[in-house]
Parts: C-alpha cells; structure tokens; sequence
C-alpha cells in the first residue's frame, strides 16, 4: 500500500515530467518562432507576397520593319485576349456561361478550351478567346467581381501595313510550338517557351533573335479569388519579387521600296507567279512579289481555321515564295549563256547566218522552232531577237553539254543565291556526270539541243535568273541578293549596314556580254523583238522573253495556240531584263505561271515596275528617254496589235 506521502512523491514526479515536457515543448516552439522570424523571416514574407501578388509578363515589342524611305512595312498593335484561371474558378458554370455570352461562344467551346488545356497546372491561365473585341474587354473588366478567374490579357500584334503585299518577303509569326522549343533548345539552348510568338516565314524567321526584344514582368495584386485589384510598386519589395521592363527589339530597314512593292502585286493581280527587282551593281532587292499572296496579320491573332484550310488546300499554292521556292525551265531567257558558249567556242562568228526553215531533226524526232515555216536565214542577233529555237539547236550540235553548263553555272544558275531567306531552292544545270548518276545512262546528243533553248532537265528560280541577267548587266559581277540595309537599335543606334557582297566574277569578255546586251536590246526596241509591243515608254529596257513548257506538245500540237490548252497544261511565260540600257542600274525577272508568252503576261508587269522606279529614282534619264524614243508606244488592244507568239513549242 502507497503511504499519503509516496502518493504526494508520485504525484510530483508526475507533475514534474509533465512540466519538463510543457517547456521542452514551449521551448521547441521558441526556437522555431526564432528560427523562423531571424532566418526564414524574408523567405516567408516573399512567400506571402506572392500569395496575394500575380506576376503578369510584359510581352516585347518586336522590332519594327521599314521600307528604304522609311516607310513602316511592319508594325505593332495591342491585341486583347479573354483568359481563363482555373485556380481561381468558384462557381464554374456561371462563370462560363456568362462568359459566354460576353464573347459569342458556345458554353460547349469554352468547356472544351479548358478540357485541352486540363493536363496544365490550374494557376496557368487559359486563353478563351484571341483578339477580342474593345467592347468584349469592357464588359469584362466592369464585371470582374461577378467573374473570378476570367481577366484580359494584353498582347502586341504583328500588323502588316499593306496586308498581303509582300507577305512572301516579310514572312509573319506566330505562336511556338512545343516540338520548336524541343528543337531550339537542342540547336542553340534558346530559352523559348510556350506562350511565345516567332518568326515562322521570310524575313521574320530570318531575323527572329534580331526582331524579338526580352520580355519583362510585373507585379498585381489580386484577392483571394485571383481578381486583380492594383499594380503594386514593388521597388521596395524583396529580390525576385521586382518589376523587369521590356526591352523592344531592333529594327531592320529593307532595301524593299514600297512603291514598286505596290506597283508589282497590282501587276501580279489574280495572277500566279513571281517578280523580282534588284539593283544590278549592289544586289539590293527594290521589290519581291510572289503570288498568290495571304495575310500575314491572321497568323498573329491566331489563324481561323476555315482560312488555313483555304490556303493549304489552294492548288495555287499562296505559301510557296515563287521566287526562290520554285524553279522553272528557263525557256528563252537561258539562250543568253548558250550564246556565249556558241562565241567562247567560235561555232559562229556574230555576223554568221544560218538558215532556219522551222525545225531541224535529229534521228527520228523533230525539234520545231516555235514559228511556223521558221525564220529564214538568222545570225546570232537575230536569233535573240526574235528567238529562234533553230539557230541556238542547230549550233548546239557543235556543242557539249559541258560548254552551255560551264557559262551557265558561271552566272549562278543551279546554285542558291545566298538571299537571307530561308528555304531557297538550287535549281539544276545538268551535266553528264549528273545525268549518269542521277539515271545510270549516258549523255543524248538530242538532249543538248533541248537545254540550248533552255528546257528539259535546265531549272532556275526567278532570283537565280535576276542575278545572271544582272550579271550579263555589270559586266560579270554575280551578286549575293540583299534585302537588309540597315539593323537598329529600338533607339535608332546603327548596329549594321549592308555590305555588297560579290559571289563570283564571270570570265567573259567584254565584247562577247556586249554582243549579248545588242541582241537583248533588240528584243525589247526592234519591231520584229519579242517585247517590242510591251517595252512601256522611256524605259529604254535590254530583257528577253521566255516561255517555260509544262508539258511536251505532240506532233500534232506543237502549233496549238496555248490559250485553247486547259489553264494547267499551258505554258509559263518569262520576261527578265535590266534598264537603263546605256548604263544599267535594275534588273527585273517575273514569271507568269501558265501565262503562255512572255510577252504577253509577264513583259506587262515588268514594264509596271521599271517605269515606277524610273519616274522615282531616274527621273532625267526617264524624261530624255521619253523625248529619244525612236519608235511610237501602241498601248496593247488585240484588234490593232496582234499579240506575237514569241516563244519555243518543243516536243520533248
């Protein structure tokens, strides 16, 4: 039995443990409150601050784009976007349903918006809808409190100043993909994420780490349902919780004149096809069309999906750039480069004749020239005149294959021009290393004859060609193509300026480029030339005519007028030539697709634009051609002027 006082020494012992434990307990406590207020003190303030503070990105501007005057090509503007927070969502029916009736959607859009964002965490916001309306971001904003969770996100949009004109060049962005960021990060660790609008086209791919600035943040407060309350100075605030502005990107100003930009997509109107415009003695590109065209701008907002359709599904193809993404057969205007293979090889003195009866054959084919009952007796001036597939074919016979790839691959055709854009093709000059691996067969003598005129395996891009005729024009200097004059900075600092680039220099005489200039002369200012009846007036231009088969014409087509043929079997017509003739500044190169003649369909764009540039940067010498012209300009009417059928109809 326990005495009275083993009973108080039990009950003290007891109570003693007990107090032990309480200020073990009490003391644990203090260390931690001190460990917390003196050590973890500001890490838990921050924390607390970000509970009630939303950090929200300040996107940068991406850089302007300008034209060689100054004029914006490319600019920004603010676009609203209605987003969605699922963190702070309360009453989640409501809230979608009125939302939208706030954007016109279907209660069942917005679900399925949300659904195929589920697998991101909920405080991510959600975009509902892109680019809205003005009226839309009123309503939403006024009823905030009655919306948790729904806000506007502020964006910077790409606007093309003249809509689709020069889309090809410029190019549009968009927003990155993940398999991008995957793709970026592996190439050059870029620190892209999703969210993030890039360059995807054109110049704006090109130049994408050029064009975009750094994006900055800053701070809002919100209350406990994520609604956003005020912007906060956070200046006093700890590190990693400040505000970061952002830094707009550089500007690039293009050798692009918006005149004659303007001028070639009026000409290409409804029209598929290509025009190229570069100056001849720096490579600075004045104007680059392809068509048809499509609007930059959508891709910015966020492309409406019946649209993108349309453009993918055009067998016109309006995202292939003509200008470098397609070559063609040359046609006529590669005859330039047999000539001087001709000359280099003395198969013809100049002055030489030949007669032309209107074909020649070879074994068992005929290989007709594109007039009827030919052109009789034809020397080498001539035979650029008026293009006399004869002339080039008989004196091919003389040739190599070798001797017309030598002076071709010379000017730069089959090969890429260097143009900073992406996705250039290289064309093809064949040669019978080439064909031999290509098909394991040998060299046909008949084939030589066919790329004389400029088909058959011969492919170039419009560029490809702009450069040669511009090297026909200086003298054998082959330029890399320019479209960039100048990077600034977003406070104008000169960061870098064009440097003219020479790829090559052609080794050929004088006098053989001169004999070629006096036949591409007459092309344009002879009666009987190709291009007389769309030469223009005072532009006094040097070109050739060309025209691209598509498919090789039987016997008993051959002399079937191309615009009886279904649009997709007719020919592409060509017309490259350089101006002023005395002292050649420009050089144009369009191509019509399916435009049959040269003449007809892409002589007439040509003339638009050189008359642009002459009026604009060769006045005087405008004005003096126009009082020297030597013969009177007939504007084109079918009835008076007979459209002349100025190109090759070969059977292949």
């Amino acid at each position: 039995m326990f005495g009275e006082d083993d009973l108080v020494r039990l009950h003290e012992e007891r109570a003693n443990s007990i107090l032990v434990i309480v200020m073990f307990a009490l003391l644990s406590i203090f260390i931690r409150l001190v460990y917390l207020q003196l050590y973890k003190g500001d890490l838990l303030l921050q924390y607390s601050l970000e509970n009630r503070l939303r950090e929200e990105i300040i996107y940068a501007p991406r850089g302007i784009v300008y034209g060689r005057n100054g004029e914006v090509l490319v600019d920004n503007n603010p676009r609203f976007d209605a987003i969605l927070t699922r963190q702070y969502v309360k009453e989640r029916d409501k809230t979608i349903n009125r939302l939208a009736q706030i954007l016109g959607m279907t209660e069942q859009n917005i679900e399925k918006i949300i659904q195929k964002n589920s697998l991101q965490a909920a405080y991510r916001p959600i975009v509902i809808k892109k680019n809205i309306s003005m009226i839309e971001v009123s309503l939403i904003e006024t009823e905030n409190e009655n919306l948790p969770g729904v806000s506007v996100d502020v964006f910077i949009s790409r606007e093309y100043i003249d809509d689709d004109v020069g889309a090809h060049v410029l190019g549009y962005i968009s927003e990155i993909t993940q398999d991008q960021i995957n793709l970026y990060k592996m190439r050059d660790q870029s620190n892209y994420k999703l969210g993030d609008f890039i360059g995807q086209f054109g110049l704006e791919k090109q130049y994408d780490k050029v064009l975009r600035g750094v994006n900055g943040r800053e701070y809002v407060e919100v209350d406990a349902h994520g609604r956003k309350r005020k912007y906060i100075n956070t200046d006093n605030l700890f590190k990693g919780v400040e505000d970061i502005p952002s830094v707009p990107g550089n500007n690039l100003v293009l050798t692009l004149d918006r005149d004659m930009q303007l001028a070639a997509h009026e000409g290409m109107k409804d029209k598929a096809g290509s025009l190229v415009a570069m100056d001849v003695e720096t490579g600075e590109i004045y104007a680059m069309v392809s068509g048809p065209s499509f609007q930059p701008s959508g891709f910015t907002r966020g492309i409406d999906k019946d649209y993108w359709d349309s453009l993918i599904n055009n067998l016109r193809r309006p995202l292939r750039d003509r200008v470098i993404q397609e070559h063609y057969s040359p046609g006529s205007t590669f005859k330039p480069f047999t000539a001087m293979a001709l000359l280099d090889q003395k198969v013809y003195e100049p002055k030489t004749e030949i007669s032309c009866t209107g074909g020649l054959t070879l074994g068992n084919k005929v290989y007709h020239c594109w007039k009827k009952g030919g052109h009789g007796s034809v020397n080498l001036i001539r035979a650029i005149r008026e293009s006399c597939n004869s002339y080039f074919q008989k004196a091919s016979l003389k040739l190599d294959i070798e001797d017309i790839a030598k002076f071709a691959k010379m000017f730069g055709l089959g090969a890429r021009t260097g143009i900073e854009l992406p996705r250039e093709t290289s064309g093809l000059i064949p040669t019978k290393e080439w064909k031999l691996k290509r098909n394991g067969r040998e060299w046909q003598k008949g084939e030589t004859l066919s790329c004389a005129i400029g088909q058959s395996y011969v492919l170039a891009t419009p560029i490809q060609m702009a450069v040669a005729y511009a090297g026909i024009a200086n003298h054998g200097k082959i330029l890399r193509p320019q479209l960039v004059k100048e990077i600034r900075s977003n406070k104008g600092q000169l960061l870098r300026s064009l440097k003219v680039e020479l790829l090559s220099q052609a080794t050929v005489p004088d006098a053989v480029l001169d004999i070629i200039k006096d036949g591409l002369y007459e092309v344009v200012n002879m009666p009987t030339g190709t291009a007389f009846w769309h030469r223009g007036v005072g532009l006094e231009m040097a070109g050739k005519t060309g025209t691209s088969q598509v498919i090789g014409a039987s016997a008993d087509k051959v002399y079937q007028k191309c615009e009886e043929m279904p649009y997709d079997k007719r020919h592409h017509g060509l017309f490259i030539a350089f101006l002023p003739v005395k002292n050649p500044k420009l050089v144009l190169a369009a191509l019509i697709e399916h435009g049959c003649h040269g003449s007809s369909s892409a002589a007439p764009v040509v003339s638009k634009v050189a008359e642009v540039y002459m009026k604009k940067f060769q006045p005087k010498i405008f004005e003096e051609n126009i009082k020297n012209q030597k013969y009177k300009f007939f504007p084109l009417v079918k009835k008076e002027i007979p459209v002349q059928q100025d190109e090759e109809i070969i059977q292949e």
